[in-house]
């Protein structure tokens, strides 16, 4: 994958280039990983946003009136051959270092997770029942152990 695969806003302004530069390119290594072989043209827009906008969101699109980590919006994923990611994902800073303290590690890891995590939903995995949550989270850290994270 070229870095051109990741598309990149930080609509707080509070991501460093260096992080934001980290995040991007460590979340194209894990399409690559999550496309394997017979990969299709992907694209996948992040927003990073802060607790406002995402809760105005999360309003908007589910009804829910809170905060929440991350949004997935699938715009024509591919799940056969050849297999892509067509995505926009709005990620939350605030909660991103809300759960980054409270888990011992870096605000940018959390927010390659977020990535990672709504690109698996693009490509069918769901958290919704224990079974469902358990493999989607297995998934997600074979991703982020296979590129180094």
């Amino acid at each position: 994958m070229s870095l051109s695969a990741i598309d990149w806003l930080d609509a707080t302004g509070r991501v460093s280039a260096a992080d934001a530069s980290w995040v991007c390119q460590k979340a194209d290594a894990a399409l690559g990983v999550l496309l394997g072989a017979g990969v299709g043209p992907s694209s996948v827009a992040v927003r990073v946003v802060g607790d406002g906008e995402m809760a105005a969101a999360h309003q908007k699109h589910l009804g829910l009136d809170s905060t929440t980590d991350v949004l997935t919006f699938d715009l024509g994923s591919s799940v056969t051959e050849p297999r892509c990611v067509q995505a926009d994902i709005i990620v939350c800073l605030d909660e991103a270092t809300r759960q980054a303290t409270a888990r011992g590690h870096g605000v940018r890891e959390e927010l390659l997770l977020y990535i990672i995590h709504g690109m698996l939903h693009c490509l069918g995995h769901d958290d919704h029942d224990d079974d469902a949550f358990a493999r989607m989270h297995a998934e997600e850290d074979r991703v982020l152990s296979a590129i180094g994270v």
